[in-house]
């Protein structure tokens, strides 16, 4: 059973500390006349992954999540999440003193409404001020102002939190322009460009891949992206890195001044934005910027909220940055068929678990020339745990895999340069029908969406929906989003483009890299998904306007063996016939002669056109 602990006074002893943990919150709370506290999954730059320092819902619940909200009252200790953690999250709750909160809409803070609802008039709500967006804040303030409620800023977990892990210390580097495709300073003057569009004197840019695309800078200060603890500022005439002394070498200190980039300590940004003066308009992302960051500015200048100009600029990647991304692909791709012909020529011969096989499949990623670390933790879900679409395998929850079922591997590589994210189905012996089924239709949907002509200025849920319709048909959906941005040697999840049902008017532009990941998840059974990155390009001009398309980008095996022909209609077959026919002759050339020769099998032992 996932998330099980193997000794049983164990299990009591972990589940009692959190306890513990918990009434030492509520202690702290009814020491400051709190009567409801705030811990939000996000750090002092409203990261989704978070430094050691700042995994708090992991500190105070257990819960491992990338997202959620624990909530706290005298009576009360939830985790509200999404659909992909309500498995993980019953399990890791159990006997920690939390209860989930099955979120209706992801991502939603509905949190709020429960706080009006139960709290009486004049209550105060807590909250740790870098935890907590100004977007989010702005919500609270509004939503309960009927209510009279007050606020508190405060930490109740640092006292609690022996060891509490530093900031990381690791050095930072830049990328040369070179592979970069633009500049620091070319980047900045786009940025500038922006800033003069909205009329503001002052930007601050808080989000770490923002910062990190800006100035060319990439580090290890958190897992899987590879970000740096940093702020910018910039304004006409300057703009300044604010990042932790002795993090860059002399030679990255000298270039980031070629490219007119001042530095400072990563303290001293607070310091910095009460020194604006009053006259001048500070632009800042509250969805991507702290409470507690946004203070420092408050009684001085102007405060412009809407989203970074870099976060746009950073989506559409350059011609430099896609060349270099396909060369990734190329990259990942060759490991990703070692996995699999390592995978179909030891399951049922050696001893494979979840663990194991990732394990495996990180090895072959790590041989190949750019790699540079994962791009987040390996999902390897077996039979059961491939329906839980945010699993990771622990040491306790770790599955054999056995010849027969499906294994579902949703996972992704950093490489200089290049970030990937893929998701594959591997049939492992003998499938069920209803397998079979989930499988053909999920292939279905994902060639939909892969292969959408539409017109210039579509936004992501029109996508969503066209990926979404083969499921429809048959009463099937999914709580996820259908995609998501991807970085350029930056983070896996990126926006500001997104393929979900939510009305999120941005839209799909040229040279963005997005997933397409639709899936089936039956639990207790088995989940289905399938992803591939996307690129958008030009696709025709007429009298009805300008027209765009997808281009494929990942180069892995889509495994034809599991299909029911007959669900798919013949664009489909063809689709995949082409698919991977060009998978084959890309990384033939990379592979050994051995190797070449199997994938060119898998490919046609089974003839589906």
């Amino acid at each position: 059973m996932p998330y099980e602990a193997n000794n049983q006074q164990n299990t009591l002893i972990h589940n009692m500390n959190y306890q513990e943990k918990l009434a030492g919150i509520r202690q702290a709370m009814k020491n400051d006349g709190v009567d409801a506290y705030l811990i939000p999954s996000s750090d002092p730059h409203i990261s989704e992954y978070v430094p050691e320092r700042y995994k708090c819902l992991a500190f105070a619940s257990g819960f491992t999540g990338s997202a959620g909200c624990l909530l706290i009252t005298q009576n009360h200790a939830q985790l509200w999440a999404d659909f992909r953690y309500f498995v993980q999250a019953e399990e890791q709750l159990a006997g920690t003193g939390y209860e989930l909160v099955k979120l209706k809409v992801q991502h939603a803070p509905e949190y709020i409404e429960w706080l009006g609802g139960q709290l009486p008039a004049g209550s105060t709500v807590g909250f740790d001020a870098n935890l907590i967006s100004v977007h989010l804040t702005d919500l609270l303030f509004e939503q309960l102002a009927a209510f009279s409620f007050k606020f508190h800023a405060a930490d109740y977990l640092d006292a609690l939190w022996a060891n509490r892990p530093v900031l990381p210390s690791a050095p930072a580097f830049l990328i040369d322009a070179e592979h970069a495709g633009a500049s620091a300073a070319q980047k900045l003057a786009a940025v500038r460009a922006g800033m003069a569009k909205q009329g503001v004197t002052h930007h601050l840019v808080s989000a770490l891949d923002d910062v990190a695309w800006l100035f060319n800078l990439r580090g290890s200060d958190v897992s899987y992206n590879p970000v740096v603890l940093a702020y910018a500022l910039v304004s006409p005439n300057k703009a300044t890195l604010f990042i932790a002394p002795g993090k860059l070498s002399d030679k990255d200190i000298d270039t980031l001044h070629l490219n007119g980039v001042e530095t400072a300590p990563y303290t001293a940004i607070g310091e910095s934005l009460g020194l604006i003066t009053t006259e001048a308009k500070v632009l800042l992302d509250p969805k991507k910027t702290s409470y507690a960051t946004y203070k420092h500015i408050l009684g001085a200048a102007r405060v412009v909220r809407n989203s970074n100009p870099s976060t746009l600029l950073k989506a559409l990647k350059n011609e430099v940055e896609i060349t270099n991304t396909r060369t990734a692909m190329i990259q990942d791709g060759v490991a990703m068929t070692r996995f699999f012909k390592w995978m179909e020529e030891n399951i049922g011969k050696s001893h494979i678990t979840e663990l194991s096989a990732a394990q495996q499949l990180e090895d072959f990623r790590a041989a190949q020339p750019d790699f540079a670390g994962k791009s987040f933790n390996t999902i390897g879900g077996y039979r059961a745990h491939g329906a839980l679409p945010h699993y990771s395998a622990t040491a306790e929850s770790n599955s054999t895999l056995e010849a027969g079922g499906f294994f579902l591997v949703d996972s992704g590589g950093q490489y200089h340069y290049g970030t990937t994210d893929i998701t594959r189905m591997l049939a492992l012996g003998e499938l069920t029908d209803e397998e079979r089924i989930d499988y053909t239709l999920v292939l279905k949907a994902m060639i939909d969406g892969s292969t959408a002509r539409f017109p210039k200025g579509t936004c992501g849920y029109q996508i969503d929906a066209i990926t979404r319709q083969p499921l429809w048909e048959h009463a099937i959906n999914y709580g996820h989003g259908t995609g998501h941005g991807v970085g350029y040697y930056l983070n896996v999840h990126e926006g500001p483009q997104v393929l979900n049902p939510t009305n999120v008017t941005i839209a799909i532009e040229l040279g963005m890299i997005t997933s397409i990941e639709p899936g089936i998840y039956r639990p207790g059974k088995h989940g289905v998904r399938i992803e591939n990155l996307v690129l958008t390009v030009k696709d025709t001009v007429n009298e009805f306007g300008e027209f765009y398309a997808f281009e494929t980008l990942t180069l892995a095996l889509i495994d034809p063996a599991p299909i029911k022909k007959e669900l798919l209609e013949s664009k489909h077959l063809k689709w995949l016939d082409a698919y991977n026919q060009m998978v084959l002759e890309k990384l033939s050339p990379y592979l050994s002669p051995e190797e070449a020769a199997w994938l060119e099998h898998k490919c046609y032992a089974y003839t589906i056109a």
